[in-house]
């Protein structure tokens, strides 16, 4: 790893996983588990070319980025994108990690089309109403759809991808009709999907989500749905296996 100087508002977290740390900021939005499944939600390829987009912290190619060949990470903030690049640094995964300051909405003056084999996104969940933008907390801001909408992400996505391609992205399940739509507005079609639900008895607040460039629609496989925590407010060993782990003691 190189030598790392960290600025007053920042922190190093251990990402558990082959001993990668992150820099993070201790006043701004940090990554969740939403990130860590999405990371590990696809098949990827030894010769598989992967983009996230909208990267944030960077975190999700420091989680994958062994399993494919090179990955990309797009990022909308001038600072975030500088943190990411200097976490990339930090763990000595350069040659593997690209990460460049960009908006994903102008995708065509970024990258070459049908350039990119596997496409990630952790977008905004939320749609701000008319009016609430500048209501919305700071840290929740990463939440809110203020910079781009899930239109703008899966049309970015098919861009880059080529044919039979694939397209993963964690969403919340309310929203799950529109994901569907867009998809297919943009010559994709759902093949997995996955939800995910926080305990036993409380209905689920995450979907996991993947599309195929050219797939035949009318053919999801859904997945059984991933308990994150048991009744004792421990992770359940399903979500354990995300972290490489079997215990968090």
């Amino acid at each position: 790893m190189s030598k790392i100087v960290l600025r007053e508002d920042e922190r190093l977290d251990d990402l558990n996983h082959l001993g990668r740390q992150i820099i993070q900021r201790t006043d701004a939005f940090c990554f969740g588990m939403d990130a860590v499944l999405l990371a590990h939600f696809p098949k990827y390829g030894a010769r598989c070319r992967v983009l996230d987009l909208g990267t944030g912290t960077g975190v999700i190619p420091l989680l994958m980025v062994e399993e494919a060949d090179t990955v990309d990470a797009l990022e909308l903030d001038a600072e975030m994108a500088e943190r990411a690049a200097r976490s990339v640094e930090y763990n000595g995964l350069e040659e593997k990690i690209r990460v460049k300051q960009g908006d994903y909405r102008e995708i065509k003056e970024l990258y070459p089309a049908e350039s990119f084999d596997v496409v990630l996104a952790n977008p905004p969940y939320f749609p701000v109403k008319s009016g609430l933008a500048a209501a919305v907390p700071e840290k929740a801001k990463a939440r809110h759809e203020l910079t781009a909408t899930l239109s703008d992400v899966i049309r970015a996505a098919r861009y880059v991808l080529k044919y039979h391609g694939r397209f993963a992205m964690v969403h919340i399940p309310e929203r799950l009709d529109e994901i569907f739509v867009a998809l297919s507005a943009n010559q994709m079609a759902p093949k997995r999907v996955q939800l995910i639900e926080p305990r036993e008895g409380k209905p689920a607040n995450l979907v996991l989500v993947e599309a195929m460039v050219g797939g035949q629609a009318g053919s999801i496989r859904w997945l059984p749905t991933l308990r994150v925590y048991d009744k004792e407010g421990k992770y359940t060993a399903e979500a354990l296996k995300y972290y490489g782990k079997e215990s968090m003691e």
